[in-house]
């Protein structure tokens, strides 16, 4: 039961958290289609630093739809090859922590449940939806789909005005994601000068 949800949470957390509308859509992302299962275990491996992704377990989406373990892990931590079907794959690494909250946050709980900061990392960058200089939890009418760039994500509850962090991506390379949410969350930025937002 535990395994199952892991694997569950995982492929939807991509869909929600990273925003990519399209990810149930596709078996495999378009950028990774004709991969052997050794490009796609060093593909999702890309999703983290070495000392954590080398011992990370590694799952891909299956023919049938369900996502199926490539690659046993030692260290807790999941990655896989890509989030959505977009040619440019983001591939993300998770710890046990970052799955309960994405357990939590796709089965509709009021809030996460995890009682300790999970961590996730997307070094080759992930997309959210932007309108107004507002981060969206999905898709609306004249919002913008915008890249980020490497990051990673720690997933805690945080607020703005206690915190001082900002709610939308900014030069500082740090905001909170989904803020005044219950599900507001961490996001640093590994390199803030690549960040393509423009300030208001």
């Amino acid at each position: 039961m535990v395994n199952r949800l892991r694997f569950t949470a995982m492929a939807m957390l991509m869909l929600m958290v990273a925003a990519a509308p399209s990810f149930a859509a596709e078996k495999k992302g378009k950028g990774v289609e004709g991969m052997s299962d050794e490009q796609l275990i060093k593909l999702a491996q890309s999703g983290a630093p070495s000392e954590i992704s080398k011992e990370a377990g590694v799952q891909v989406m299956g023919e049938d739809g369900k996502l199926k373990e490539l690659k046993k892990g030692t260290n807790g931590f999941t990655c896989l090859p890509f989030v959505d079907n977009k040619k440019d794959p983001d591939p993300m690494c998770m710890d046990p922590a970052a799955t309960q909250w994405a357990s939590d946050f796709i089965g509709g709980a009021p809030k996460p449940t995890n009682t300790e900061a999970g961590i996730a990392y997307m070094a080759k960058g992930g997309w959210h939806w932007q309108k107004n200089g507002k981060v969206l939890m999905k898709e609306e009418p004249g919002a913008k789909l915008m890249k980020d760039p490497p990051h990673w994500m720690i997933f805690f509850p945080f607020e703005a005005k206690k915190s001082g962090l900002p709610p939308a991506p900014n030069k500082g390379g740090v905001y909170i994601m989904f803020e005044e949410t219950p599900y507001s969350h961490l996001m640093v930025m590994q390199n803030p000068s690549k960040i393509p937002v423009k300030l208001k």
